[in-house]
């Protein structure tokens, strides 16, 4: 069994927001919450996924894990005036010097990001920052859930127009356009409940 096997998924129903893909990607098997990224300093011009982190920060709340450089705090910074502080916990990793094995060379200050801390650091970061509410169950609305099923069924995904359909419900809802399929059922389901959207889908796509 691996260490990483050994520790125990954190639980929660807080919305954990990373900076880039290689950090959701480490985050994705320490955690069952749902995974958001910055995308860097991409948050400061992308006005769509700002409203998505205030909508879900006001709803579910947020974690934030930047890495911790310069540049990660000026990122936690920006989100936690953006959405409130009051809607968000911050998580931190330590400050430990090295480079991660796909880097050729480290980051300007000689940082470790999230991506490369062990995974007991993480894990204990995401602890420290939940305190109590660690262990708690992700909350879903009551009622059926969206799944990739109604994707398909409502022509937004596998389907000939599946993208400019998607694009214009996004578009609707103000949701950002480069979420993935995963990411996108997982912003339905908790914003809205299965009947809310079979009904908001028929009349923005009719």
């Amino acid at each position: 069994m691996t260490e990483t096997e050994k520790l125990e998924k954190i639980h929660t129903d807080r919305v954990l927001i990373v900076e880039g893909k290689y950090d959701a990607a480490r985050l994705s098997h320490l955690t069952d919450a749902m995974i958001l990224m910055t995308d860097g300093f991409g948050i400061y011009s992308d006005k769509k996924r700002q409203q998505l982190f205030k909508a879900l920060a006001q709803k579910n709340g947020l974690i934030l894990l930047t890495d911790s450089d310069a540049a990660g705090f000026r990122i936690r910074n920006y989100i936690t005036n953006l959405v409130g502080e009051k809607n968000v916990v911050q998580a931190y990793v330590p400050a430990i010097h090295g480079k991660e094995k796909r880097k050729a060379q480290p980051g300007k200050e000689g940082l470790l990001g999230v991506e490369g801390v062990d995974d007991a650091l993480v894990v204990q970061a995401l602890r420290d920052a939940l305190g109590e509410q660690t262990g708690i169950a992700s909350a879903r609305p009551e009622g059926r859930q969206i799944t990739y099923t109604d994707l398909y069924e409502w022509g937004l995904s596998g389907r000939p127009g599946s993208a400019e359909r998607k694009a214009a419900l996004l578009n609707a809802l103000g949701l950002p356009p480069r979420l993935s399929k995963k990411e996108l059922v997982e912003a339905l389901n908790r914003l809205y409940t299965f009947e809310q959207l079979d009904a908001m889908q028929a009349e923005i796509l009719s």
